[in-house]
């Protein structure tokens, strides 16, 4: 059975665990947990800590002697309370070439290969020219992969997408790109589920996309277990992986981004102040379910993980009265 400490390679990471004292502020260290509280931290509260991240000072908390439990005995949540989500479309570069490609081998007048390198060269003037796009989320979708993930009644066709998530540190608002990583506490996984017939407004086409309906169901937003702090984790070149009931569906490196975590940061801080705990999601690879014409069902379990940050284990059920 896949635990969700596989793959969590830093020497200590942040969590946040539900017993039947509430839910708790946790200091990860191998297979053991430990609480942190207000005096640990130095902060009254997880965001305050991570305004001005003291990590040298969690470091010597996780080599000593505390209070500490087995990680298996005990119930994660989501790691992070973010007041902001902001979330990245169409930034895997090969991913967004095989969507643009697609769509452009139905003119009979390209092969598929021109149609490829057409594709290749629209990418690569966005990324020399061009903008990240962002649109927002709502915060209530962060949850654990604690919580099972009840697919709503209304569609058939939930698709899941796999993205590393930057995890905000110091307050950044129209920051340059070489400030930008200063500002990043950590990192974690999200799954950043999506309804495919509500995405595009059918009622009023001229209005586009809808992300509010496609994206911000009850759930939609597993996130976790870990977060672990930025020192760790080389950020630029990591394996994203996703499996589907034992089966891989997304496999991807973030080396693949059009726009990186420089640039990424950098945009979404320029219309609004990005603030402690926030989180920034980077864009999700190639591979889910609508590449592969197979969408979520009751039963289902994925499984995501991103290389250092640990591993996400989502067990989907039918919503109830469908």
């Amino acid at each position: 059975m896949t635990t969700r400490s596989a793959g969590l390679t830093a020497p200590f990471a942040l969590a946040r665990y539900r017993d039947a004292d509430g839910t708790t502020l946790g200091l990860v260290a191998g297979d053991r947990i430990r609480p942190l509280g207000a005096a640990d931290l130095g902060a009254p509260d997880l965001n305050a800590f991570l305004a001005a991240p003291d990590w040298d000072r969690v470091a010597g908390l996780a080599a000593g002697d505390a209070d500490w439990r087995a990680l298996d005995g005990v119930t994660l949540v989501a790691p992070v309370e973010p007041r902001q989500v902001l979330q990245t479309g169409a930034n895997y570069r090969q991913h967004v070439i095989e969507l643009v490609a697609a769509g452009l081998t139905q003119d009979d007048t390209r092969t598929p290969e021109e149609a490829r390198a057409f594709a290749a060269k629209l990418m690569d003037d966005r990324r020399a020219n061009g903008e990240p796009y962002f649109f927002i989320g709502l915060p209530a979708c962060v949850v654990g992969d604690d919580v099972p993930l009840a697919l709503p009644a209304y569609s058939d066709v939930h698709d899941w997408e796999l993205e590393l998530a930057v995890v905000i540190g110091a307050p950044a608002f129209r920051v340059t790109r070489d400030e930008a990583m200063a500002h990043v506490a950590g990192y974690t996984i999200c799954n950043d589920i999506t309804t495919r017939d509500l995405v595009f407004r059918k009622d009023m086409k001229e209005i586009g996309t809808d992300w509010y309906r496609a994206k911000n169901a009850p759930g939609f937003l597993p996130t976790g277990p870990f977060l672990v702090p930025a020192p760790f984790v080389a950020a630029a070149d990591l394996h994203v992986q996703l499996e589907l009931n034992g089966q891989t569906m997304q496999d991807a490196s973030t080396s693949d981004l059009l726009f990186d975590l420089p640039a990424l940061v950098a945009g979404a801080s320029w219309n609004m102040p990005l603030l402690p705990g926030d989180l920034l999601l980077t864009g999700s690879p190639a591979g889910n379910g609508q590449h592969w014409k197979r969408f979520l069902r009751d039963g289902d379990v994925m499984t995501g993980s991103i290389e250092g940050l640990g591993t996400q284990v989502v067990r989907c059920i039918a919503e109830d009265g469908r």
